[in-house]
């Protein structure tokens, strides 16, 4: 399987992680903590939220007196109600009752206390990767010590699918569709594969393979995995707000889930589901992360190439995604404007991706600079839409004969290290959509909705060299003159 990278939602990281201190290099840090007293990282704000929050769920205890106050499993429950599935809130209240100072031998308490919950929420919502991963650790299995690989893959299985529950239930999917999605059961174990190929076994080794389940996950290997997948972070801090209700300012949902915007009066079911979209999303540069617009869609504009240019041409930073007559969904970011011109253009934030039947990202690799290519109406060269590689070998084409395209990668695209995204070398789709991300640019004067003549000067030259006229002409509003 190829190397992939995923970065978080706090920021674009196309930064290796070598850059800074792994957890796994660390010389006697963990140790160093031993002993220290607990301090709450929370603001006075934000401490009275939890303040209040241990009220509501102490309150309903039978025979506590103010100075033993604690809650249950019971009460925890019956407070997120449906908010959260079941074995979430039992792995949060498993963490929160086993919690004690790093360092101090403590064994678990049959309630929570107030302590146990504020520290439990602390390390989660505000610790670093040390703090987490011993709160992760609870969560995973209730038993002392290392966990097994197969422990988990089912952690990673359950946050992802209360990460899509609770979004869904607090109507926070921004327009995406969520748990009644076509595959979402399908893609929730697919997205916790992707976070699981993070782990890195005491060996060194990847947790790859059914082979490698029984192998024990300590405390450093569960730290690294926390440092080395910021979406393990991102997604614990949604659970833990939405699912209790706590520390919504915190949030940046924006960053993390982009607004879905259609043109009104369009009916539209995207390729994409929310998981998928927050997965690529976490990729983008973090500016252009709130907003996704749809562009072209085939199913709405039609199956043409030169509908494809008029729309996407000129409207800045896109993802575009498509879907083969085998069912895998794959795409690419183009990071600037696409043009039409017969020179590839782009930079190297660009990266090329799979969603189905699994997820990828494949960054530049430096190799060369062909990131994009759009071009159409010429004679001697390829005229279409490409992504990494060379001409007559893309990592992503889609050609001038819509419907038609290739993903060749022998054994990977040499622009972006992608394997083969298709199922075929050579392949045939009917779905394609194109998304603009972040906030539009401003449309020059009279650029306005461009057909490909207005793209393609040549095409425009050809056609009045034919005596045919364009229908179009004088139909359109007259661009404001300054």
């Amino acid at each position: 399987m190829p190397r992939m990278m995923v970065v978080g939602v706090l920021g674009k990281t196309f930064i290796s992680a070598r850059h800074f201190e792994s957890p796994r290099r660390k010389m006697g840090n963990s140790r160093s903590r031993s002993g220290q007293k607990f301090c709450s990282q929370f603001l006075p704000a934000e401490q009275a939220e939890v303040d209040r929050l241990f009220e509501a769920l102490s309150s309903d205890e039978d025979g506590s007196s103010p100075s033993t106050k604690a809650f249950s499993l019971k009460a925890l429950k019956s407070h997120v109600g449906d908010a959260l599935p079941a074995a979430m809130v039992t792995r949060l209240y498993e963490a929160m009752r086993r919690s004690a100072p790093m360092g101090e031998a403590k064994g678990p308490s049959e309630v929570v206390s107030h302590e146990q919950l504020t520290m439990s929420l602390s390390h989660l919502v505000k610790g670093n990767a040390e703090e987490k991963s011993f709160v992760i650790l609870k969560m995973i299995s209730a038993a002392e010590g290392p966990v097994k690989a197969r422990e988990v893959q089912k952690f990673a299985e359950d946050l992802v699918g209360s990460l899509l529950h609770v979004l869904d239930y607090r109507q926070e999917l921004r327009g995406w569709p969520g748990k009644q999605a076509r595959g979402a059961a399908s893609r929730t174990r697919v997205l916790a594969t992707q976070l699981l190929s993070q782990v890195k076994l005491p060996d060194g080794k990847e947790l790859l393979g059914p082979e490698r389940l029984d192998c024990d996950c300590d405390q450093a290997t569960i730290e690294d995995w926390t440092f080395q997948e910021p979406l393990v972070s991102s997604f614990l801090h949604v659970v833990v707000c939405k699912g209790l209700l706590l520390l919504s300012p915190s949030l940046q949902l924006a960053h993390l889930i982009p607004e879905c915007t259609v043109d009104p009066g369009r009916k539209f079911e995207s390729l994409l589901d929310v998981l998928s979209v927050i997965y690529i999303n976490s990729n983008l540069p973090s500016e252009q992360r709130h907003r996704w617009h749809l562009l072209f869609s085939s199913e709405l504009h039609g199956h043409s190439f030169s509908q494809l240019c008029g729309r996407i041409a000129h409207h800045g930073p896109c993802v575009l995604v498509l879907e083969d007559h085998d069912g895998h969904i794959f795409g690419g970011f183009a990071s600037c404007s696409w043009e039409v011109k017969p020179q590839f253009q782009g930079d190297n934030r660009c990266f090329l991706f799979s969603v189905s039947p699994s997820l990828g990202v494949f960054p530049d690799t430096g190799y060369n600079s062909h990131y994009m290519y759009l071009n159409h109406g010429q004679q001697t060269i390829p005229n279409g839409l490409g992504m990494g590689g060379q001409h007559g070998y893309f990592g992503l084409w889609v050609d001038v004969d819509f419907g038609k395209g290739h993903s060749k990668a022998k054994p990977t695209c040499t622009t972006y290290n992608s394997p083969q995204l298709s199922a075929k070398e050579n392949f045939q789709f009917d779905k394609m959509e194109v998304w603009a991300v972040g906030d539009f640019p401003e449309p020059h004067p009279g650029q306005g909705s461009k057909s490909i003549l207005d793209v393609d000067p040549e095409a425009q030259a050809l056609l009045e060299i034919s005596g045919r006229s364009r229908h179009s002409e004088g139909l359109r509003e007259a661009p404001d003159l300054e």
